[in-house]
């Protein structure tokens, strides 16, 4: 029998935390939220961000650029929030329009703002397993294994993509906790005969069915990152119905990664907070 990983009760659970942390503090953190173009995706998004923000007590600074802004503008943008002390985390929603440099953009902002994780110095600290800011995807998809005391010493995962944004930061997460990592992506052939022999999956791809019962052994854990708009339903990479047969943990989608994310970017707003302020780089507004 299997036990659904409950992505709603843990991130409910960590926004209380931060939320009592936030409360002590003497000055208002800010995380501002740059969102260029009018993708309807990002939109829901950006304002559920600004929504879980106000509910943790954090303010949320929204700036709406349009689609055509020139590249130029926007680094003009995020150089002022860099040097805007009250402002403690910046992100870029992603993507971007295509006449953008994604790179150029996540390389200027500054790496002690960067809450998405994606600036290189803060790929770098995940790799030589020091503290910093990480990738909030991958980092809510080690929070539930850790909140379900899932060990990973010693075990074998397959990790299913290689995005920057989770499927290599969360692939190195897994690497640190001593597990054996293979990481699959879109030119592997013949998957199932990696995922077979994986004790943990995750999968984060984006495409409807691609982890199958038949791909999956007895008592795996199955993590699945995608997200999918099925008609009038949101579906991920696993056929849950069938895979949560074999499982001993599976996460759901809705309700299993996805809530995790803004959470742990309004954890990595306080957590940039306190290496400012480590710094001395932060004043009272």
């Amino acid at each position: 029998m299997y036990e659904l990983i409950d992505g709603k009760k843990v991130a409910e659970e960590l926004r209380a935390q931060i939320k009592s942390e936030v409360s002590k503090l003497d000055k208002k953190l800010g995380l501002a939220v740059i969102i260029v173009g009018e993708n309807p995706a990002s939109q829901i998004y950006v304002n559920l961000k600004s929504k879980m923000c106000a509910q943790v007590g954090i303010e949320s600074h929204k700036y709406e650029l349009k689609k055509e802004t020139p590249e130029n503008e926007l680094l003009k943008l995020i150089d002022k929030l860099n040097k805007d002390r009250k402002i403690n985390g910046l992100l870029i929603q992603l993507p971007l329009p295509a006449h953008i440099s994604q790179n150029k953009v996540i390389n200027s902002v500054l790496p002690a703002k960067d809450v998405d994780g994606f600036h290189p110095t803060n790929l770098g600290k995940l790799i030589s397993n020091e503290k910093g800011l990480m990738a909030c995807t991958p980092k809510g998809v080690m929070r539930l294994l850790s909140y379900y005391n899932i060990s990973l010493e010693g075990k074998n995962v397959v990790v299913i993509g290689r995005s920057v944004i989770v499927g290599k930061p969360v692939a190195q997460m897994l690497t640190n906790e001593n597990a054996t990592v293979t990481i699959c992506h879109s030119k592997t052939k013949d998957l199932k005969l990696f995922t077979l022999n994986a004790d943990v999956i995750v999968s984060a791809v984006g495409k409807k069915n691609l982890v199958t019962a038949d791909m999956v052994k007895v008592g795996a854990v199955v993590v699945d990152v995608g997200m999918i708009r099925d008609g009038e339903k949101l579906c991920g990479d696993v056929d849950f119905e069938n895979v949560k047969k074999k499982c001993s943990y599976i996460t759901p989608v809705p309700g299993g990664v996805g809530p995790m994310t803004i959470a742990c970017l309004l954890e990595n707003t306080l957590i940039a907070y306190k290496m400012q302020m480590q710094k001395g780089d932060v004043v009272d507004n």
